[in-house]
């Protein structure tokens, strides 16, 4: 079902900050930094994937997701959902069920067996897939998963994030030099 009433973009970042830490999402450890999927080092790490165990708060965020990619990018602006595998795929689930869509997803690397494959799921020429993640830090498990999408013939010029650092400067550059737009309900800012 598409959210017919939302709060503002600056509401639901506020909003969803307190939701992460909430639910104790955000981490931190000075003494041990933790290794991001980038491979950079930081004090702090946001596990979206604890939103799964939360009903209510993970509904809610699905709505505010929802919202913010068809308030960005337009109502009929795609055809399919793809989730990037792990931690997208049920993100990527609820946001297809919340916009009518199919919905793929996109493996980091294929199986190795069977049909050997990236893209799971239905996928076609000329689709325009939204790409749904949990998090990003500097774009580049992204570009992979953009590249997997585009070798079929689809299109994918969006993903939509939970949570986007928004501390490494060349994020949004190297998503756009790569024709993707990202779309994040909060950042480290906002937390």
């Amino acid at each position: 079902m598409i959210p017919t009433s939302h709060p503002s973009p600056e509401e639901m970042a506020r909003l969803t900050a307190r939701m992460l830490l909430e639910i104790g999402a955000v981490h931190f450890n000075a003494e041990e930094p933790f290794t991001l999927a980038s491979g950079l080092p930081s004090p702090t790490y946001i596990d979206c994937r604890k939103l799964i165990s939360h009903p209510r708060i993970r509904s809610t965020l699905m709505d505010f997701l929802t919202v913010t990619v068809m308030r960005n990018a337009g109502f009929e602006a795609f055809d399919n959902i793809a989730g990037g595998e792990t931690a997208g795929i049920p993100f990527a689930a609820m946001v297809a069920e919340r916009m009518a869509l199919p919905m793929t997803y996109v493996r980091k690397k294929p199986k190795g067996y069977g049909r050997n494959a990236r893209i799971e799921g239905e996928m076609t020429e000329g689709q325009r897939v939204l790409l749904v993640e949990d998090l990003t830090t500097d774009g580049g498990s992204k570009l992979s998963f953009v590249d997997a999408i585009r070798e079929t013939g689809a299109s994918c010029a969006h993903t939509a994030v939970i949570f986007h650092y928004g501390i490494f400067p060349q994020t949004e550059k190297t998503l756009g030099d790569h024709g993707v737009s990202l779309h994040a309900l909060c950042t480290w800012w906002d937390v």
